[in-house]
């Protein structure tokens, strides 16, 4: 094909279809910082229409003192492309700050136009961060797991000593060798769970219906730790397998719900909902392999509890952070490690009244593609 041919063929493509076909939210304002265009992903970021938003300058957009105002009046003042990172944008069109990269260009060297691209970062961000954790993880667990042994030892035997106490000692004194047993038995539960995280030996997986799992761990919470509180299920049941540990994943889910419904106990009509989707749009980049996973099974568990507080979110998954007054804060790290063990990521959503656990998984057979939005995490 001529390079002639080529060129008439982009020159019948408008401009305003390329900007409209990009997944990242688009805004091309004047000198004057009056809005002139956005792209459709710029509608659904600040969730208002074309019509709506061209009817505002950035100002009105954008919260007040936002870097991007002072960003669009540098590359209008210089000629030039800019890129602010890790930029906190805030607006009255939702409720909560989103953390983006934002590249600013101007259109042309004849006028005031600037044109900004926003990169949102929430799943790259997370995903970096769990990468971390499981990093963190590791290494923790790693040493604990050297310990483990030579730690359990006298353990045993300062059980064993405190059994035959409370057989000899007097009887205002049994609380106190009793004490000690429960103690020394907590200790090792703890070191159990340490021990998990070591584990390296390869698990036996297999082509798994989710719904078959989740449907067993509502069944176990109904009739254990959920007991009492309102279920609804909203699932996708032309779902592919996913290919995994059958305990291990019903470990994860029941664990989560277990989280939920400690969340809801002092919760008006408490409600877990679980909900599956197919999501062709998250592709990762891990080390140690070549390609690209692509992540389209889409599970999430929600409740309708007080929420996480937002100074321990970023770090839900990390271990021994928790929110429970006797909790050891290796649960989630746990499930962390499960979900990333079958090849997945999770994170969480949470405010007053909403959280959410979203669980990305691959399919069993590898053969759907995704090509929407990838992020790295390496």
């Amino acid at each position: 094909m001529s390079a002639s041919t080529n060129a008439s063929k982009l020159a019948s493509v408008p401009s305003t279809a390329v900007l409209q076909a990009l997944p990242q939210p688009i805004i091309v304002c004047d000198e004057d910082r009056q809005i002139i265009f956005v792209n459709y992903a710029a509608e659904a970021f600040f969730g208002a229409s074309l019509s709506v938003l061209t009817r505002q300058r950035l100002d009105d957009l954008i919260a007040f003192g936002s870097p991007i105002i002072s960003l669009v009046e540098t590359v209008i003042l210089r000629r030039g492309p800019m890129t602010e990172y890790r930029v906190r944008v805030g607006s009255s069109r939702f409720g909560d700050e989103r953390i983006a990269d934002v590249f600013a260009s101007p259109l042309s060297d004849s006028d005031g136009r600037v044109a900004l691209l926003i990169q949102e970062r929430t799943m790259a961000d997370k995903i970096d961060r769990q990468m971390v954790s499981r990093g963190a993880a590791r290494s923790v667990t790693g040493l604990a797991s050297m310990l483990a042994h030579e730690i359990k030892n006298p353990l045993s035997g300062i059980r064993g000593a405190a059994q035959l106490l409370e057989q000899s000692v007097a009887s205002d004194e049994i609380p106190l060798a009793r004490l000690i047993r429960e103690e020394t038995d907590r200790i090792v539960g703890l070191i159990d769970r340490v021990e998990v995280f070591g584990d390296e030996r390869p698990m036996e997986r297999e082509p798994i219906n989710i719904h078959v799992i989740l449907d067993r761990v509502k069944l176990l919470a109904r009739n254990g730790v959920a007991r009492g509180i309102a279920f609804s299920e909203e699932y996708d049941p032309s779902l592919p397998p996913v290919y995994g540990n059958r305990d291990q994943l019903i470990q994860v889910f029941l664990n989560l719900v277990k989280n939920a419904s400690e969340a809801l106990e002092r919760t008006q009509k408490p409600e877990i909902r679980i909900t599956t989707a197919f999501r062709p749009g998250i592709r990762i980049s891990v080390t140690g392999v070549s390609e690209r996973i692509s992540l389209p099974l889409e599970i999430v568990i929600e409740d309708n509890g007080p929420g996480v507080p937002p100074d321990i979110l970023p770090f839900l998954f990390d271990p021994f952070v928790t929110t429970k007054l006797n909790g050891s804060g290796l649960g989630l790290a746990l499930v962390a490690k499960i979900v990333g063990d079958h090849g997945g990521v999770i994170d969480c959503d949470s405010r007053p009244g909403r959280t959410r656990f979203r669980i990305l998984l691959p399919v069993a057979s590898g053969a759907f593609n995704a090509s929407s939005e990838e992020v790295s995490a390496k």
